[in-house]
């Protein structure tokens, strides 16, 4: 197996889970306020993703690689983009948050998968990568309820 590609692969990863993490702790408090209820699955989306983090970094290292503990451009974009959005979005701070997020979460679901579908993760990455894709799963699902519960309000 060529360790340069599973390397790259899994930076990748890395990036994406760096913009997960990012584009979380970027949400206004008042949306908390509102939703106290939805504050505690965020937070333990942060906390899944330093997890998510710290397994993406051992095992680049394990391949001796040297991982890419950045964001991506994209994922900068994107930030950018959200906060120009949010600016203008006046009452439904809630609703666009909430979009964003499953948004995020979908983006990120795809790239897992197109990770996996590459072939070029060993049986250990490939393990890890399929656990923590399922754990994007949940958050999309679990978001994705909440977002089209609080446009019925």
């Amino acid at each position: 197996m060529d360790h340069q590609q599973e390397i790259s692969v899994l930076n990748d990863l890395l990036h994406i889970i760096n913009d997960r993490k990012e584009g979380f702790e970027k949400v206004d408090g008042k949306v908390w306020e509102m939703y106290p209820d939805v504050k505690d699955e965020y937070e333990h989306m942060i906390s899944q993703s330093k997890i998510m983090k710290n397994e993406l970094i051992n095992l680049i290292t394990e391949k001796q690689g040297i991982p890419e503990d950045s964001t991506s451009v994209a994922g900068a974009v994107h930030r950018t983009w959200i906060d120009v959005k949010n600016s203008f979005t006046m009452g439904n701070l809630i609703e666009s948050t909430l979009e964003n997020v499953v948004f995020g979460e979908k983006a990120a679901i795809e790239a897992y998968q197109n990770a996996l579908d590459t072939g070029d993760l060993s049986t250990k990455s490939t393990e890890i990568v399929s656990e923590q894709l399922r754990n994007l799963k949940d958050s999309y699902r679990q978001f994705k309820k909440i977002e089209e519960y609080k446009k019925k309000e």
